[in-house]
């Protein structure tokens, strides 16, 4: 873990923000002169504290409406066969993120996509191509109360 000092810290929360910032804009939020800025972020970048820079899109504007949580366990739990399960859930686009859990259910997916036609037609012929599959449990979101992509920096 790399060490961040204070105004590392609030540069990356300016970022977090607002990615679009410039380093002149920054350095002037954050009480430095553009240099130093710009060096900061580019050491953070390098260590990889700083991954990408991406748009976030607006779901319901783009046509993306159903938001599926979607646990998933698996009948066998032999190494080859995870790395099999998670090579094909890799290539689905309607995943957005995958996670490999522990409880009750093994990997728990979150799923987004037009409505509940291209959900079921995702269940029925991707989803279902995937081997080992035992149980699939769907959780539908109704209403987004926190949405947000920024980590608190303390």
């Amino acid at each position: 873990m790399e060490k961040l000092d204070k105004l590392d810290k609030s540069i990356l929360i300016h970022l977090q923000k607002d990615s679009t910032l410039n380093t002149k804009e920054i350095a002037d939020k954050v009480g430095l002169s553009v240099t130093p800025t710009y060096e900061r972020i580019k050491r953070m970048e390098k260590s990889g504290v700083i991954e990408k820079y991406v748009a976030l899109l607006n779901k319901e504007k783009i046509g993306k409406n159903l938001i599926v949580y979607c646990s998933v366990s698996l009948q066998v739990h032999s190494k080859p066969l995870l790395r099999k399960f998670e090579l094909v859930i890799a290539k689905l686009d309607e995943v957005m993120e995958c996670f490999h859990i522990a409880g009750m259910n093994d990997y728990l997916l979150k799923v987004v996509v037009n409505d509940m036609k291209h959900y079921q037609d995702f269940i029925t012929n991707k989803l279902a191509t995937a081997e080992n599959i035992a149980h699939v449990q769907s959780s539908f979101v109704m209403t987004e109360v926190k949405f947000t992509t920024s980590y608190k920096l303390v």
